[in-house]
Order: C-alpha cells, then sequence, then structure tokens
C-alpha cells in the first residue's frame, strides 16, 4: 500500500507488533527509497526486492534500538547516509542534524525541515517537508509517546511545537497505538464528536487490516488530548483527576501523561 502526500509517495512497512517503517520514494530519482527509522532490516529488504528499488538514505528520529536496529544490516546491503539527531548512542550516523536546519537530499528531490522534539527521548527529532511530518515517538495519532528522558515541561513545548505546523500536515509516526489512544482520549473527553467519528472509522479500518496513519494534524487538534491542553474539557478532566488546580498547559499535560501511562 502506497500512501500519497501532496509531494510524496510514502509506503508503511510493519515491523514487530506494532512499528511502522516508513519507506518514501524519491520524486527525482525512481526506484531509490528513503527508509525512516529502520528498526528491522528483514521487511525493508523484502519491500526493496519486492518493488525493484534500492536504498538511497536512511532518516532516523531517535535512538530506540525498535528505530534504529536494522540500520548495520541494511549497511551491509550497501553504504548509504545514516541521518540523525545528535546523539552517541546511534553509532552508525553519518551526518548529524540539528534543530532548524535542512536536511537536503537535493540528487534524491527530498528536502526536510529538523524540528527537535525532546521529551520521548532528550535528541528527539522530526523530519518536516513535502507536506509530511516524520515524528517518530513524539507524536501518535489520537496520543503521544512515554516520557522516558524528557520532562512534562519539554514534551508538552515539543508537542506544541508539531501543533504549530500547517493542519493539512500528514502525520507519519512510529507505532499503531490509534485505537487504544482514543480509548483515553474519550476517556479524558467523551463528549468529543470528532473522536467518536475517528474511533468508529479506526475500527473499521482495522477491522480491514490497514493502517490508521498517516493522520493529519487537523484531525489530531480535534481528538489528540494532548495537543489540547488548553481546551476547557481537556483542563477540566485533568484537574479532576489530579484533585487539584492546574495553572498551567505544561501541568494538564504531566497528569494526563501520568494518567495514560496507568490507563488500562
Amino acid at each position: 500500500m502506497s500512501i500519497h502526500t501532496k509531494h510524496l509517495n510514502v509506503r508503511p512497512v510493519g515491523a514487530f507488533s506494532d512499528n511502522y517503517i516508513w519507506l518514501i520514494d524519491s520524486p527525482r530519482a525512481p526506484g531509490r527509497i528513503v527508509a525512516v527509522d529502520p528498526g528491522d532490516a528483514a521487511p525493508v529488504v523484502a519491500e526493496l526486492e519486492r518493488c525493484g528499488a534500492t536504498l538511497a538514505a536512511i532518516l532516523l528520529t531517535h535512538h530506540h534500538p525498535d528505530h534504529i536496529g536494522g540500520v548495520p544490516e541494511l549497511l551491509r546491503h550497501g553504504a548509504v547516509p545514516v541521518i540523525g539527531p545528535d546523539d552517541t548512542r546511534i553509532a552508525q550516523r553519518t551526518r548529524t542534524v540539528r534543530d532548524g536546519e535542512r536536511c537536503e537530499l537535493p540528487e534524491l528531490g527530498l528536502s526536510f525541515e529538523i524540528l527537535q522534539i525532546p521529551g520521548h527521548t532528550l535528541s528527539h527529532i522530526a523530519f518536516w517537508g513535502h507536506g509530511a511530518l516524520f515524528c517518530g515517538d513524539t507524536l501518535f495519532s489520537a496520543g503521544c509517546g512515554r516520557m522516558f528522558e524528557g520532562t512534562p515541561k519539554q514534551m508538552n513545548a515539543s508537542l506544541n511545537k508539531l501543533r504549530n505546523l500547517p493542519p493539512e500536515t500528514q502525520v507519519f509516526c512510529g507505532h499503531e497505538y490509534t485505537a487504544a489512544n482514543l480509548r483515553f482520549a474519550l476517556t479524558v473527553d467523551p463528549a468529543n464528536l470528532a473522536a467518536l467519528e475517528y474511533r468508529d472509522s479506526v475500527a473499521r479500518v482495522r477491522a480491514q487490516g490497514k493502517p490508521t496513519l498517516p493522520s493529519t494534524l487537523g484531525r489530531e487538534i480535534q481528538v489528540n488530548p494532548f495537543l489540547r491542553c488548553d481546551e476547557p474539557a481537556v483542563v477540566r478532566a485533568a484537574e479532576a483527576h489530579a484533585g487539584k488546580m492546574l495553572e498551567e498547559s505544561a501541568e494538564v499535560f504531566g497528569v494526563l501523561r501520568a494518567w495514560k501511562d496507568q490507563f488500562r
């Protein structure tokens, strides 16, 4: 299955139980592919062989093994640039990119702005360009990543940075968590009509064995409680759960994230 953004052709490759590795077709060099967060090499190699393509570059959003574990094996099939954040835990990185820089791949016709989005990990980045956002494990559809290294203030700021991107931006995240995230989102805000409609749509899509991704940023702003920490309904729910008044959106976010961590 291929997904067409305004300017890109992207296909998901499933890995492990719920990871997505995103493969971007080069707009300028047919048959050359960029892999985003290849945690496992085998499904990437199989897809390249299936479509007669070759790997041209690897983009990495953060250091977790389920996002970088396939890189060594992929490099054994041929040396390509490995582009990622400034983090010594990513040993195979050949190019480091930082917040506000552009990741240019001119021979492939690709260009992405780098967004530093700490919280899930301190060095986490996103690649934004061509109407697409590759955001790893910071933003999920109807949810967000756990804070393994960052603080609520950092993660809330990172999500607000993503929220400020154009609403038509297509969101390519790292995991198929949408249905579970919507259960929590509707616990926080049970009267959210957009989330109720999305839940039904997601159930139909998953029943067909298809990915729920990409989402759009506009949809996420409607349904994702972690992007709505300044919305009265979400604030009230967080305050009720915490049993106290919350003064700022980062506090609301912190309560929601801790609540989600225990949610079943």
